[in-house]
């Protein structure tokens, strides 16, 4: 089908089916991948949806996904779509509070939950919402009579309604308008309930095909997916997969990643930068640990590939001497580091968060450039990218095709195109302030996020808007850059920079433990705790050296005085990530407040003592 009959994702979904391929999509039960092809995958989407019609799915009716990745939430996705309804996705680490608000705000009145743990998880809650009348699990779940179906039994129900009217699929395919509301994602937010961001079928195509123009994926190669679908990042990216015909196979999960990298061999992987952080960390701890010649070697190789990358990425040929340094480090540290990710990597993709410049160019160094996008999922999600092309290290790229960007006078980084949401749903007045329409008649999105554009178009982020630090004294700080040239520490896992309102920066870090006790036994520290090695004075002294050689260009102002460590990692099941990894900041300042409060009162004495 010609891109300019793709209208819906019920047109890119007849394209994909277009002609028949025997593993289109692929998921691993037990220890065996199991393919699915397009006519069983075209067989189960017409059963689900017809599942869905018997039970009274209609035109607009929304209906909520709450579970973890699987073959089935595509499954369920695809039929939802094509019934002309529209999905409501829920993160399954979602507090069952929220579930229960998301449900209730969407009016969502048909259900998908993975299995007994997650139906366990939110049961009670799922009691305070009136309009939910069904509940489809795709694993067997034990609840009382009536209360849930099986997704075999949808299957079923469907079978038995498309034997009554055959043509009640295609029926409901005709409804679909590029104007249909497809879907509605609940932003996760770092304060504050949930907003429903409404996507229709012409945002979320319109990004598919402009995503089409600046990267190849070829009919015959190969896709790990792993990052939840409930986040606009990856449902896009499969729907880009289903465009370009590529083979997909579903990771089991964050842990199986660096398995299932080896076992598939994939071509391409999106990921959010937290995964490269870790990729590279565990690259890292293992040539630690072997010590001697293997650690040296691999912390010669990182610093040549970044120089290297560094003059090749910005188009510049490294003389003779770096050039041999290069290959000699690929030959030692970087081909290894390439055949334990599988061997066959084109590039990856990274979005959600600001990727690291330096961990950008050892990516390029080693052979597996990171191609690093921006966007929201205001904004279906896709604003700018890199390309293989054109990819500037540091930069989230230029405007994608048919999307425009311009920077308001504030630094705020607006953009409009088919790609810009209709609205919040049930929320005039946020979306009200987020959406402006110009005299043009041009919807531009405020992304909330400070930029600015290089002389070619490349956007760089510089911070969130609202995430500026303002010091007692009035300085205002940007706290991601910062954080961006601590996390080169390879003691460092986590940092977050606070100082609102107080007199200076603190940094909050979680150290890469493994690496911080190889550190400690050679300066013969022993600590029976992780809480008890970061309150040592060496260890502490350690991370503040790192710390002030890695920010020594910043001005006086942004540079940090005082550092807590922490012996946890954030994570989402404490509160202090989103279900996208992103830091909530006043969450985690207010969760270590009385620890917080303690360090600024001891460095302000230190430094009254000085004085």
């Amino acid at each position: 089908m010609p891109d300019a009959e793709i209208k819906t994702l019920v047109d890119l979904y007849r394209h994909a089916l277009a002609k028949p391929k025997s593993s289109l999509l692929n998921y691993k039960r037990g220890d065996t991948w199991q393919a699915v092809s397009t006519e069983e995958l075209a067989e189960k989407v017409r059963l689900a949806a017809m599942g869905l019609l018997a039970l009274g799915v209609q035109p607009g009716t929304h209906v909520g996904l709450l579970s973890e990745n699987r073959i089935e939430w595509t499954i369920a996705d695809l039929a939802i779509i094509n019934c002309g309804a529209a999905d409501v996705p829920i993160y399954s680490t979602q507090a069952p509070k929220q579930v229960a608000y998301i449900l209730n705000d969407a009016g969502v009145e048909v259900l998908f939950i993975s299995n007994q743990a997650q139906y366990d998880r939110v049961r009670d809650a799922l009691n305070s919402c009136p309009k939910l009348r069904v509940m489809i699990s795709f694993d067997a779940v034990n609840a009382p009579s009536g209360k849930v179906m099986s997704f075999d039994e949808l299957l079923k129900w469907g079978a038995a309604a498309y034997d009554t009217d055959p043509h009640a699929f295609e029926a409901a395919q005709a409804t679909v308008k590029p104007e249909t509301l497809a879907t509605l994602i609940y932003t996760s937010g770092t304060t504050g309930d949930p907003k429903g961001v409404m996507l229709t079928h012409t945002n979320l195509v319109a990004n598919v095909l402009s995503t089409s123009q600046v990267m190849t994926v070829a009919e015959d190669e190969t896709a790990l997916s792993f990052l939840p679908f409930s986040h606009i990042f990856e449902r896009a990216v499969i729907y880009y997969y289903l465009f370009t015909r590529a083979k997909v196979f579903y990771a089991r999960s964050i842990e199986s990643v660096a398995e299932d990298l080896r076992d598939v061999k994939p071509n391409y992987l999106t990921s959010v930068p937290r995964l490269f952080e870790k990729i590279h960390a565990r690259a890292m701890e293992k040539a630690e640990a072997a010590g001697g010649a293997t650690a040296k070697i691999a912390r010669w190789s990182i610093a040549v590939g970044q120089q290297w990358a560094e003059t090749v990425s910005n188009g510049g040929k490294p003389d003779f001497l770096l050039g041999l340094k290069h290959k000699f480090a690929d030959a030692l540290f970087f081909s290894k580091w390439r055949e334990a990710m599988g061997g066959r990597i084109r590039f990856f993709v990274a979005g959600g968060a600001a990727l690291a410049t330096d961990l950008a160019k050892t990516f390029y160094a080693a052979g597996m450039p990171i191609l690093q996008g921006y966007g929201l999922t205001e904004s279906s999600p896709g604003i700018t990218s890199c390309s293989e092309k054109f990819n500037r290290l540091g930069s989230v790229g230029k405007a994608i095709p048919g999307v425009t960007i311009k920077i308001a006078e504030d630094g705020e980084i607006l953009a409009t195109g088919k790609n810009i949401m209709q609205g919040y749903y049930n929320k005039p007045q946020e979306t009200a302030e987020t959406l402006e329409t110009d005299a043009e008649g041009r919807v531009w999105l405020h992304t909330g996020d400070i930029g600015m554009l290089d002389k070619d178009g490349f956007l760089f982020i510089t911070d969130r808007k609202k995430d500026l630090l303002k010091t007692s004294g009035g300085k205002y700080i940007a706290p991601q850059p910062i954080e961006n040239l601590i996390k080169r520490s390879r003691f460092v896992n986590q940092v977050v920079v606070i100082g609102n309102d107080r007199k200076f920066p603190a940094a909050l870090i979680v150290p890469q433990m493994d690496v911080l006790k190889a550190q400690a036994e050679q300066l013969g520290i022993v600590a029976a705790s992780p809480a008890e090695l970061i309150a040592h004075p060496q260890i502490i002294s350690l991370i503040e050296n790192e710390i002030a050689q890695n920010t020594a260009e910043l001005s006086q102002y942004e540079k940090i005085k005082a550092v807590l460590l922490l012996d946890h990692e954030l994570t989402v099941e404490s509160g202090e990530l989103t279900p996208t990894l992103k830091v909530k900041r006043r969450v985690v300042v207010e969760k270590h407040k009385k620890a917080i409060d303690r360090l600024y009162h001891e460095k302000e004495l230190a430094h009254a003592s000085a004085e």
